[in-house]
């Protein structure tokens, strides 16, 4: 990536003071974010970092704003300024009473209010338009975590074409637990506006997949959803530190008095330390932490006076009610273990609520014997990780929550679940008794991969992803059928003598739906169909997968070509009657269909569907995973049978299809073009099954693919409405020649007429050729 890195968070990596005599003062902010960006940050690469700047706009004078912006520009930084309402709504709000806690699966907590997604909304809308204002050619978008889950999506509008990533740095929770939000279509499209969406863990990036899947109806392969105009990937990306710097920090003589003092501090030689640093979250655990130390000192009284707990709680979003509860709740449950268990000579737990600098923080890693990180609910935790690294070479042991994004990294941690009051205990005394060779081997695995895996690979990591899929991205976009090659299109078709025009239906010239009495054709589908149909000139055939009886009610009065079943059965327009494309019978059925029933009855809402020539079962209304998996294991299954009675086992859009071999869309089309010669050849559709027809077109033929995706096609369309409109401008076209003075153009056959003539010479054709354009064979 030759661009400038654009990197956008809720908050600037500096805090900002103004001071009495209206100046500004900067310190660096905390959190994992800044701190995990922080090497990549300040390389060489041009980069900007754009964030909120958390102080009223209206105490600024516009010299005010003004100097506060070329002071943050030194620092390649750029200020969001936000008003307070607007901030609260978005920030106390929506973000952390309502996200936040239903992400950490803490729904019980989760607020919803209207007023607070409205101002989300604008938020997302102003760091949109502060992104576009400062935009540069070739800029690196990387949008990150849950306050800005929308501006993927709003960028991705005001400029289409640009790289964009976004990273989730907390969990994504599971489909039932995400389905509760109000606004849940309205937060995956914003997410899905980016090329590439980053999650902790594999867990994470496959909830989202599924919600994106049985929400939004997008279709998902090996981690792509495809979109309508273009795909999405999502990936795990595991967050590390700066790990040289930990070490070296805390093997420095300042840190190494420091933390002498600090174990001194607490109490005689020999005194066991356990510490846990936590910012103030229910999400933590903390209170559970407690409950399980004071069980501890019950049950292994041997303790009491060998063991001290620090405990550094820092202030966090002091002004939202659930966390002021939360420091009540703590603050108790520490003056009662304090009350039960201490001496004159010494206190259980020593308790700090306040922030603690990064040199202090390290003596008290280095000072530890034993770190508890038990959070009930975590993205990642670098915590523990910041612990490993600061006793590099050295014992001490991690205890660490199974429902941490870390531990599926840090596996010879003390692995718990938080939740059970008894393992926590077990663990602790686990550590306590831990001997000190097997606390090193155990540390030396970890520290082996931290030193690997740093926060620098990991911006990497993901910046060299982005890079690659917004280069794909790009592949796609050369295909698409732009406004250029629309133009030639459409002239090409003007300029010929004879034209052929072959539709695919669903997914093409309608959107899908669950519902097929909600797919049929609308008034303005059926007169477009009518205005290219009604020209002598052009042959118009609707290639489907639908039944004759269905095809046959919708376009019956339409003067357009119908092939029903994907290529099985072929309309006779004048004696209206239905005719297979090749000879087959359906014996092969009574072997088939109780398999496919037995998988339709285990499969909840899904169905099958027996055409003449084809069974096919639908699973567009199931659980996607779960029909997916019953997907691969009906192929399987159908395997043999498919073998024996030469059958073709086709997935297409949410479907399994078994029809007899060599009945396709390409041969449906080589039997149209049987005899004759166009001047010009439109296919277009949007499925596997389609891509037979692309397959079976010539190389000067137009073929067109709806949607993402690697396809045979020359071209692409977005969604059927671009087909529509493409659709539009031919019939426009139509009726200018129609205009014009007659050229004594001869009205020849139509498709619809034709089609008996050609039927009866491919029934006379082996069933293992195909017929081709010039009627030779392919």
């Amino acid at each position: 990536m030759d661009g400038r890195l654009v990197i956008v968070s809720n908050r600037l990596p500096q805090s900002i003071t103004k001071n009495r005599d209206n100046t500004f003062g900067f310190s660096a902010s905390s959190g994992g974010l800044v701190t995990g960006l922080k090497p990549f940050f300040n390389d060489e690469r041009a980069c900007l970092w754009i964030g909120w700047a958390d102080i009223d706009p209206t105490a600024l004078e516009p010299a005010d704003k003004s100097e506060l912006e070329a002071q943050l520009a030194k620092r390649k930084c750029a200020p969001v300024f936000l008003d307070a309402d607007d901030a609260a709504g978005y920030y106390e709000g929506l973000s952390n009473s309502a996200i936040w806690p239903l992400f950490h699966s803490f729904p019980q907590i989760a607020r919803f209010d209207d007023e607070d997604w409205q101002a989300y909304v604008r938020v997302n809308e102003r760091f949109c338009e502060e992104i576009v204002r400062r935009a540069q050619p070739g800029d690196v978008f990387w949008i990150h975590d849950y306050h800005l889950m929308l501006v993927p999506q709003l960028l991705r509008k005001r400029l289409p074409g640009a790289s964009i990533g976004f990273f989730l740095h907390i969990p994504f929770p599971s489909f039932e637990t995400y389905r509760m939000v109000p606004w849940r279509n309205e937060l995956l499209a914003g997410v899905l506006g980016a090329d590439l969406i980053g999650f902790h863990t594999y867990d994470y990036a496959r909830y989202f997949l599924e919600s994106c899947t049985r929400i939004l109806g997008v279709e998902e392969e090996q981690g792509t959803v495809r979109l309508q105009n273009r795909t999405a990937t999502c990936d795990a990306f595991p967050m590390g530190i700066d790990y040289d710097d930990f070490a070296a920090t805390a093997n420095s003589d300042t840190v190494r008095s420091l933390a002498e003092d600090f174990r001194r501090d607490h109490g005689r030689t020999g005194c066991k330390l356990m510490l846990s640093v936590e910012r103030l979250d229910y999400s933590k655990g903390i209170p559970d932490r407690l409950h399980a130390y004071d069980a501890l000192l019950e049950q292994h009284p041997e303790w009491i006076g060998q063991v001290v707990l620090v405990l550094v709680t820092v202030p966090s979003r002091e002004g939202v009610g659930s966390y002021q509860k939360l420091k009540k709740d703590i603050d108790m449950l520490v003056g009662l273990i304090n009350g039960k268990y201490a001496t004159p000579a010494w206190a259980p737990i020593d308790y700090y609520y306040r922030s603690v600098s990064h040199d202090m923080l390290c003596s008290m890693y280095r000072a530890s014997d034993i770190m508890l990180v038990t959070p009930l609910r975590d993205g990642m935790n670098l915590v523990c990780k910041e612990y490993l690294a600061a006793r590099d070479g050295e014992d001490g042991v991690l205890i660490l929550s199974e429902l941490a994004g870390a531990s599926f990294e840090l596996t010879d941690a003390v692995i718990v679940n938080p939740f059970n009051l008894q393992e926590l205990v077990d663990a602790m005394q686990c550590a306590l008794t831990m001997p000190k060779a097997e606390q090193g081997r155990r540390n030396a695995a970890m520290q082996k991969r931290l030193k690997r895996y740093t926060s620098q690979k990991w911006a990497a990591e993901f910046l060299d992803g982005l890079e690659q899929t917004h280069m794909q991205r790009e592949d796609e976009r050369a295909q698409k059928l732009d406004e250029s090659a629309g133009g030639t299109l459409v002239d090409a078709y003007k300029t010929a003598g004879k034209r052929a025009i072959l539709l695919d239906y669903d997914g093409t010239l309608v959107s899908f739906s669950n519902e097929p009495k909600d797919a049929a054709p609308d008034a303005e589908l059926l007169a477009l169909l009518k205005g290219l149909g009604s020209d002598p000139s052009t042959d118009v055939c609707v290639i489907s997968g639908r039944d004759k009886t269905t095809l046959e009610s919708w376009f019956g009065s339409v003067p357009v070509g119908l092939v029903a079943e994907h290529g099985a059965l072929m309309y006779d327009r004048p004696a209206r009657t239905w005719m297979q494309t090749a000879p087959f019978d359906d014996r092969w059925k009574r072997a088939v269909r109780p398999l496919m029933e037995a998988f339709t009855d285990r499969t909840p809402a899904s169905s099958l569907e027996e055409k003449e020539c084809s069974l096919v079962w639908h699973y567009r209304k199931c659980d996607d995973s779960l029909a997916r998996r019953r997907a691969v294991e009906m192929k399987n299954a159908l395997s043999r049978i498919a073998e024996e009675h030469d059958l073709a086992v086709m997935a297409g859009s949410k479907i399994v299809e078994v029809k007899p071999n060599g009945v396709d869309k390409g041969s449906a089309a080589n039997l149209w073009f049987c005899d004759m010669s166009f001047d010009f050849i439109l296919t277009i559709g949007d499925d596997r099954t389609d891509e037979d027809m692309f397959a079976a077109a010539p190389e000067e033929a137009w073929t067109v693919k709806v949607g993402c995706g690697p396809t045979k096609a020359r071209f692409a369309l977005g969604s059927p409405s671009e087909v529509r409109e493409l659709l539009t401008a031919l019939v426009s076209q139509a009726e200018d020649v129609s205009d014009a003075p007659s050229e004594n153009v001869p009205r020849r056959q139509s498709v619809a007429q034709g089609a008996p003539h050609r039927q009866a010479r491919a029934k006379n054709a082996p069933a293992t050729e195909k017929t081709s354009i010039q009627g030779g064979t392919r």
